[in-house]
């Protein structure tokens, strides 16, 4: 969340960010009702110092044996009024709070305003695959193969669930472990292996509470998510602790599976693996000092496009506009992989720095050297990367015109030595 103190001293500039993000918050009506809680505390802080020098004065006059009547009369109106405005103060705390954690981060200067037309291509690498075939879909391949069953899944769970089967299974299993080796060797990054639930706080710590509770999955009888990405558990690591600055930057890689209700994903593409309920990804998450955030993004993204690069499969980063990226984000790279078969560019990867926007939420901070005293982190994650769409780039690109597939030679280790997934 944002700094109460720069809100009222920044108003300007975070109503141009929530303009810029086409979002609607009134923010002249928040500073109105923070300003009538800081008038009240004044208020109640008057009072209460009332309050406690006549409580003195009965306790003198009780020490004397005296009779402290008269006292106790003329305080009783003080007493209620201080009751009244502590409950006024209450309730305005909840209007406010109510607001602040729904109030989105600062966009970086550097991208681009706008919505989802405004985002700007920075990169591209590789070249599409040339057939001389009409290449298949993944959803295709899936059945020539029999390693990808949607009905099956669809009986056990519902629609937008996954079954991998026999290599279908393997390969997943295999990208998975490509991915962490490649993190945790090369990388540096130190690998955790977090619960699949966390609680309320830890949502509402990176951002995906309140605002995005509809696209969540939440237990009935606990107050508990299933989480839409390992950054949740992964950032809340070090909630309300006080990192020291030596330690600094801190980076996990963790391998999930991922829930996410897409409740606002009618009427997008849901077939095959394009758009599902429940996935595999690699996530990889960093704290850092502010001064090093910017450069820590750009090592993060180069990181993800390694493992596209290794696969060798063609991808363009996208630097996102100021109305497409996440609530939290301050800014964001999306990766996105040709696919063959359906013709399009399918993100695989966001990666965000959140600045201390998630850091405040969840009280993360590092003890400043320089400065002498406590400092909140900046946060940073990406995918590294998601598993279905990346399949989907797999199998397309990667196919022949019998409908097999073959391995991409960094994988081929991974597959026991496999090369070539056959039609049965």
């Amino acid at each position: 969340m944002l700094d109460l103190k720069f809100i009222r001293d920044n108003k300007d500039i975070v109503k141009e960010s929530i303009k810029n993000r086409g979002y609607k918050l009134d923010i002249d009506e928040f500073l109105k009702l923070d300003e009538e809680h800081r008038k009240i505390l004044v208020e109640v802080e008057y009072l209460r110092s009332r309050r406690n020098k006549a409580n003195d004065e009965i306790a003198a006059i009780l020490k004397a044996k005296g009779n402290p009547k008269e006292i106790i009369a003329k305080i009783k109106p003080t007493s209620q009024k201080i009751a009244y405005f502590e409950a006024k103060v209450e309730e305005l705390s909840q209007k406010i709070d109510k607001i602040k954690y729904i109030i989105p981060n600062i966009p970086d200067k550097s991208l681009p305003v706008g919505g989802p037309e405004s985002n700007k291509i920075v990169k591209s690498w590789g070249k599409a695959p040339n057939f001389d075939f009409q290449p298949k879909t993944h959803i295709e391949l899936a059945g020539i193969l029999d390693i990808i069953s949607f009905g099956v899944a669809a009986k056990i769970t519902g629609s937008n669930f996954i079954l991998y089967k026999g290599l279908g299974a393997r390969l997943e299993r295999a990208l998975i472990n490509f991915m962490l080796d490649l993190h945790t060797k090369k990388h540096g990054y130190t690998e955790v292996f977090p619960p699949f639930l966390v609680n309320r706080r830890s949502m509402t710590g990176t951002g995906q509470l309140p605002k995005l509770e509809e696209d969540m999955y939440r237990l009935k009888d606990e107050d508990l998510f299933l989480i839409p990405t390992a950054e949740v558990p992964v950032t809340n690591i070090h909630a309300g602790d006080v990192l020291e600055e030596s330690d600094l930057p801190i980076r996990y890689t963790a391998y999930s599976a991922c829930f996410r209700r897409e409740a606002g994903s009618y009427g997008k593409d849901t077939r095959g693996l394009v758009r599902v309920h429940q996935f595999n990804k690699v996530e990889l998450v960093k704290f850092t000092k502010p001064e090093t955030s910017s450069d820590e993004l750009e090592k993060l993204l180069n990181d993800a496009e390694e493992v596209l690069q290794l696969l060798e499969l063609p991808y363009r980063v996208v630097m996102l506009a100021t109305g497409d990226i996440s609530f939290a984000a301050a800014k964001c790279y999306d990766i996105e992989l040709y696919a063959a078969g359906v013709d399009m560019y399918l993100e695989v990867s966001s990666c965000s720095c959140f600045t201390d926007f998630q850091a405040r939420r969840a009280n993360i901070r590092y003890r400043d050297k320089a400065a002498k005293k406590t400092s909140f982190v900046h946060t940073l994650n990406g995918s590294g990367v998601a598993l279905p769409r990346l399949v989907v780039a797999i199998m397309e690109n990667y196919q022949n015109k019998d409908g097999s597939i073959r391995i991409p030679k960094t994988l081929i280790p991974y597959m026991d030595g496999l090369e070539v997934i056959k039609p049965k």
